[in-house]
């Protein structure tokens, strides 16, 4: 076990009916006016938004409404809500959907406490001194961004898709209904799932220190996943399953499964990040289409954890038999495997192939992850 510094000082309320409690959530917090950012009107369709709102005007709340924040958010949206926020002099950002909505949440948020363009904090220009406090009801669990510090958009320009991180983008409070998950479409649902998974098998597999305590929890969540995702493809009203696999989505990226593990990297992400970037795909559809690939690749370099997770997460015993496993499970939840499946052929390898290496070169794995390395991973995945 490495030396370590554990801190996550985002507040989870968990539970049916706490969105209920939004605007005392924020009240605490001596918010006075708020920007309600959201994706799609399905929100307003299924009465969250008069909820929230209604909420939020009893105690004293003030409401900035901001919709239309994209699935893969984007820059451009980032700077518009930036302008709005400034104007409007709110003090505070709420995020009310997923992953995406609460990313762009976090980039505003930053960005209007910062006098130069927001994508400076992307590139590494200036650090992220400071923040509007955020807040998040979630209504599709997968990134785990309500318990962490990450925020990703995507550069439209220049094809760029970064992340920012910093301990002023941790959310004051998060609300985890998962009656609220329920009209999560299905396949939003799997890819989601591969999503999840991803977030514990990169450090899993690629730590040069796991302890075991760690490798059981990445265990943990992954059966979960599993088990609930299939679950749920059943029973699309089951409360319980829905539950799990949000608490599942948000353990696997509040810190917990690698704190104490060392030498890990996130090559799927790094990769992944140039299909979505240059090609709108979702970004769990995008990751299960990696992973496969990726492990065919790597899992030489690691073979008894390859084996161990075989074994633990889907009874077989030889790696490759893990492997496959996995990839047939995503082909069974209906996630794609291919890039194909994504509209991506082989012409399109190149334009991948750079965008990922510029990728790789920011999250400092060049010494593993050279161009002929990448462009194996992207060949297995055709």
């Amino acid at each position: 076990m490495e030396n370590f510094t554990y801190f996550n000082p985002t507040k989870i309320e968990f539970g049916v009916e706490k969105e209920q409690m939004i605007g005392l959530y924020l009240a605490n917090h001596n918010v006075k006016k708020v920007l309600l950012c959201y994706g799609s009107e399905r929100i307003k369709r299924e009465g969250l938004f008069d909820v929230v709102s209604k909420n939020l005007s009893e105690n004293g709340i003030a409401l900035v409404e901001f919709g239309g924040i994209s699935s893969n958010p984007v820059l451009s949206t980032v700077r518009d809500a930036i302008m709005v926020a400034r104007t409007q002099q709110v003090d505070a950002v709420l995020s009310v959907g997923g992953g995406s909505v609460l990313d762009s949440a976090k980039a505003i948020a930053a960005g209007v406490q910062y006098q130069g363009d927001v994508w400076d904090l992307f590139v590494g220009k200036a650090p992220i001194q400071s923040s509007l406090p955020v807040f998040s009801i979630l209504t599709l669990a997968a990134t785990g961004s309500e318990m962490n510090t990450y925020a990703v958009v995507t550069n439209e320009e220049t094809k760029e898709k970064l992340f920012i991180a910093s301990p002023e983008s941790f959310p004051k409070v998060s609300i985890l209904n998962p009656e609220l998950m329920q009209g999560v479409p299905r396949d939003y649902l799997v890819y989601s799932a591969a999503d999840v998974i991803s977030h514990v098998i990169e450090p899993y597999f690629t730590a040069s220190v796991q302890p075991k305590l760690l490798s059981r929890l990445a265990e943990s969540v992954i059966n979960t996943v599993v088990e609930t995702t299939e679950a749920l493809l059943t029973d699309p009203t089951d409360v319980a399953a829905r539950g799990e696999f949000a608490w599942a989505a948000t353990l696997a990226q509040n810190g917990l499964v690698f704190t104490g593990a060392a030498g890990f990297s996130y090559p799927n992400h790094a990769i992944e990040h140039a299909l979505s970037a240059l090609f709108n795909v979702p970004h769990g559809a995008g990751l299960s289409v990696i992973i496969p690939a990726w492990m065919k690749w790597y899992h030489s370099r690691n073979t008894a954890q390859f084996e161990r997770f075989a074994k633990n997460v889907f009874g077989v015993m030889a790696a490759e038999e893990g492997i496959a496993a996995l990839e047939t499970w995503f082909n069974k939840v209906g996630t794609p495997t291919r890039l194909s499946q994504l509209g991506i052929g082989e012409s399109d390898l190149p334009a991948v192939l750079e965008n990922a290496m510029g990728n790789i070169r920011i999250f400092g794995m060049e010494d593993i992850y050279s161009q002929e390395a990448v462009e194996t991973i992207l060949r297995n995945a055709l």
